[in-house]
This record gives structure tokens, C-alpha cells and sequence, in this order.
């Protein structure tokens, strides 16, 4: 199988990876910045007719949430129009697309965790780019799976326990929102979905798994609970005692506004793959311990 990822220095390009090597029947091509330009459809273009995939995972994306209510055409380049081009790119050819979206396309004023034929509403640039991404894709393409998912962290890049890790080196107490919920997910568990997703489409191709789903670690938490957990694990190795003191979003203000539940229910992509990702205390722990194990100077 042979598979084309737009995106090599993101957090979910890194974690497929580093998942490859234990998938002997998958080979695949990360195209970064330089060869694969979302903005770009000539790059597009030239790198899908260059490498000719049997199916093609975008990692690629604007993540930049509160500079995208500034740089709002930078943001749909990236999350919309260049997703569109893709799934263009790969209708003509006949190929299927997998595509990560988020849970920012909804306005978090359910009291549930949201479906996947809830309405979405987004708050900001950054959402409204990744929802036109998903219309775009979705009027292009009929083989697609769309893949939402929330509060992304891994060893690599900046992430919200990178920095918890980092302010809780230097300071005895923080002070984390705690009336946002979501559903924290580790960039390995994701990838590790995104390739078994990929053998299921190549393998079954008419399995009738087309669409959009979500996909984000099991269980809930808020912003606050998350750093307890990210401090707790690591104070097992680094005996620092940090105080974690909940605040409400009032208390910090932001560029974007965020969603107060980004909490996504995942059952149709459970029923759909037969997958569910791990509990996000599970992956919060791999990925502090990920992190603490890095040599220093290359906590990156």
C-alpha cells in the first residue's frame, strides 16, 4: 500500500511516521511545506501525479487559532481551499482521501458530546476554514473520510503539554481554564487509527466506510484536568509539586473564542472500523513520559 501524506513536520505527519516502521505492508511519501504548498495547487498538482498514491492522508493544516482571526486568508488556503483542490486532485484519479478536521467546526453549547450530523457553528476563522475544508472535500470527492478530532499533543511541536511541562519547571502553581471539556488526543493513537482506516479503505474499498466520523481520545476532561494529569505524571520523575489552579475562561481571555464543549461522540467510528482510541489519561502519560525522555536540548 502506498500512501501519500501531505504534511511532514506536524504533530500528526511525525506520529504516522514513527507508526510506519511496525507496518511492513505500508510504504509512504511525506510531502512538507516545500514539495506540497496547500495554497498552492500547482504543488498539489505536481506531487500527486509525481508519486501516483493508492490513497492520500492529509496531516497538513493553519493550526494557529487565534492568529487565523488576523491571517483569515492564510487560514482558508490551508484548512479550505487547499483541501478542496486535493480531493479534486484525487477524484480525478480515483483515489481515496483521508482528511483531519477538528472539533472547533461546532460552538460548544451542547450538553452532550457532539455527533457527527449535529450542526456545526463555528466561533471563529480557524473553525469556519476547517468546515469549508470539509464541504469543499465533500463536494469533490465521494471517497473521503473526514476524520474530527480535539486537543491534539505529542512529543513534537508546540502543544498544550509541552507547555504545561515547560511552566511547570519553572513555577510552583498555574492557572488552568476549567470550563472547557474535551477529549485530549495523542497524535500516536490518532496515527495508529489513520493507517488502520487506510488498510480498511485499500483493502475493503467497498465497505461502505465513506464520510465523515470522529475520532478523538476516549473520556473527557477540561483544560484543567488535563495539566493535573500532565503534572502529576510528571512529578514522578521530576519531584517537582506544581499547584494547578482552576480559572474560568473569563479569567483568560483569548484572540479566538473557544468552544466550552469540544467534546465529540465517537461512536459511529467505533461501529464504522471496529476501533476506539485509548482513554486520554493513557495517552497524556505516553506522551509526558515521551517528552521527559527526550535528551536534553532536544525538547523541541
Amino acid at each position: 500500500m502506498k500512501l501519500l501524506v501531505i504534511g511532514r513536520e506536524g504533530q500528526l505527519a511525525r506520529a504516522l511516521a514513527a507508526e510506519l516502521p511496525a507496518r511492513p505492508d505500508i510504504t509512504a511519501t511525506f510531502a512538507g511545506h516545500a514539495e506540497a504548498d496547500l495554497a498552492q495547487e500547482a504543488s498539489l498538482r505536481e506531487v500527486v501525479a509525481r508519486h501516483a498514491p493508492h490513497l492520500v492522508i492529509n496531516a497538513g493544516a493553519y493550526t494557529a487559532v487565534d492568529k487565523a482571526e488576523d491571517e483569515i486568508e492564510a487560514a482558508r488556503a490551508a484548512n479550505a481551499t487547499g483541501p478542496g483542490h486535493l480531493a479534486e486532485l484525487c477524484a480525478a484519479r480515483g483515489i481515496p482521501l483521508i482528511h483531519v478536521s477538528t472539533d472547533y467546526v461546532f460552538n460548544g453549547r451542547l450538553d452532550r458530546p457532539y455527533r457527527e450530523d449535529d450542526a456545526t457553528d463555528p466561533l471563529g476563522s480557524y473553525g469556519r476554514s476547517k468546515l469549508e475544508g470539509e464541504e469543499r472535500i465533500a463536494a469533490a470527492l465521494s471517497q473521503h473520510v473526514i476524520l474530527r478530532t480535539a486537543w491534539v499533543h505529542s512529543p513534537w511541536g508546540k502543544n498544550f503539554v509541552k507547555t504545561m511541562l515547560a511552566l511547570g519547571a519553572t513555577r510552583d502553581e498555574l492557572r488552568v481554564v476549567d470550563d472547557q471539556i474535551g477529549c485530549p488526543t495523542y497524535a500516536p493513537h490518532l496515527a495508529h487509527a489513520c493507517l488502520d482506516v487506510a488498510h480498511k479503505i485499500l483493502t475493503a474499498p467497498d465497505a461502505g466506510v465513506w464520510g465523515t466520523f470522529h475520532c478523538a481520545g476516549s473520556g473527557e476532561t477540561t483544560w484543567y484536568g488535563f495539566a493535573r494529569e500532565i503534572l502529576r505524571v510528571a512529578a514522578r520523575s521530576s519531584a517537582r509539586d506544581v499547584r494547578v489552579t482552576p480559572i474560568t475562561t473569563a479569567d483568560y481571555p483569548t484572540r479566538a473564542v473557544r468552544p466550552a464543549n469540544s467534546r465529540l461522540d465517537c461512536a459511529k467510528f467505533a461501529k464504522t472500523f471496529g476501533l476506539s482510541l485509548p482513554a486520554w489519561e493513557i495517552g497524556a502519560k505516553q506522551c509526558v513520559e515521551a517528552i521527559m525522555a527526550l535528551p536534553t536540548g532536544s525538547k523541541e
